[in-house]
């Protein structure tokens, strides 16, 4: 059942990367990024209540706590990253690079969590680094729409907190339901996120929010709650190996978006690294 939870987590992934383009294409990214994780929160709270997951904070230990927060932090800083990467370059671009996160994170399972990695899954790894390079160097005569500076950047910051998110969160659901262990992060994710719009004084862009932009942000929203409780709970069960390749399969689903949905083409270089990136992810499942 985890590996059917793993794919459910990687189809909504991919609907969320497009619902949250659209809805941050007008607005500031931080302040789309704080709305969304109230929507996350009450989502996640309410699958609490309704399976049954509650427990007191006090009956949960302190290191278990101590790596929820952790994988937080981490999940919140990888989101405000992803998001900005969003707003400033092309979907089809940002999310590979994004995605590529597989490659740190089965790389620190195997010296962290000691989850080996077969010979198989070293040219798997190997694939999906290729792929991702040649995702993201796009030929001069390609068509694309103007990118902003500090795209890539971000991208790369979002890749390397999404990688310390899935460890930190494996190991801090392990001794409990894996929904309230979601509740919690988000908790951590919803502070850090509005701590970030105080301090940047961005709270009136929150309120410039158009009508349009905040229901897709709210859509965007609920496809993370759900990938989130499909994801923790595919890692509480099964190894993070495993689970975070399948993942990462959301790209299909993001590039197949963003093609038909965003008009955003797609070179043949492109399509050839989003094959070998799919390739890879599927040699690391084997």
């Amino acid at each position: 059942m985890w590996l059917i939870f793993a794919f459910g987590s990687a189809v909504f992934a991919g609907i969320t990367a497009i619902l949250a383009k659209i809805g941050i294409k007008n607005i500031d990214s931080d302040a789309a990024t704080a709305v969304r994780t109230i929507i996350v929160l009450v989502f996640s709270w309410i699958m609490v209540f309704v399976t049954s997951s509650y427990s007191p904070l006090s009956s949960i230990s302190s290191k278990t706590l101590l790596f929820l927060v952790l994988s937080g932090a981490a999940t919140g800083a990888s989101w405000l990253c992803y998001f900005k990467a969003l707003q400033k370059g092309n979907v089809n671009k940002v999310t590979p690079i994004d995605k590529s996160s597989t490659v740190l994170t089965l790389l620190l399972a195997a010296i962290i969590l000691k989850e080996k990695i077969s010979a198989f899954g070293a040219f798997g790894i190997a694939a999906i680094a290729i792929g991702t390079y040649l995702m993201i160097v796009r030929k001069s005569d390609t068509p694309a729409k103007p990118e902003q500076k500090g795209w890539l950047f971000y991208a790369v910051l979002s890749a390397i907190f999404a990688s310390l998110t899935a460890i930190l969160g494996k190991i801090g659901i392990s001794n409990i339901d894996s929904n309230l262990g979601t509740a919690i992060r988000t908790a951590v994710v919803l502070v850090m996120a509005w701590t970030v719009v105080f301090a940047e004084k961005k709270l009136h862009k929150v309120k410039d929010i158009d009508k349009k932009s905040f229901i897709f942000i709210c859509l965007s929203g609920i496809t993370t709650g759900l990938s989130w409780l499909c994801y923790y709970k595919a890692l509480h069960d099964g190894n993070a190996s495993i689970v975070v390749p399948v993942d990462k399969l959301s790209i299909i689903i993001t590039i197949a978006f963003s093609y038909f949905a965003l008009k955003e083409k797609i070179s043949a270089k492109s399509l050839i690294g989003l094959l070998m990136i799919s390739s890879g992810t599927i040699m690391l499942i084997l």
